[in-house]
């Protein structure tokens, strides 16, 4: 079993906010990554905008799918 299929099969048990925490708790690390690392917060405000959306297509087409 690889990595990927063994996580696959650990979300599957997992609950909304379950997921809700992991990412509650990624955002926490990207905030501590730009406090230590204040050079990464030089980008204006809608490069942020776009590295968002482009992150965001796959996981809408995989829910919107049918």
């Amino acid at each position: 079993m690889s990595l990927f299929n063994w996580m696959e099969s650990k979300i599957q048990n997992m609950r909304w906010f379950d997921i809700s925490f992991i990412k509650l708790s990624s955002a926490a690390f990207i905030l501590m990554i730009a406090k230590l690392w204040s050079d990464i917060l030089v980008l204006d405000w809608y490069w942020y905008a776009v590295i968002g959306i482009i992150a965001a297509i796959r996981p809408l087409t995989m829910m919107f799918k049918e």
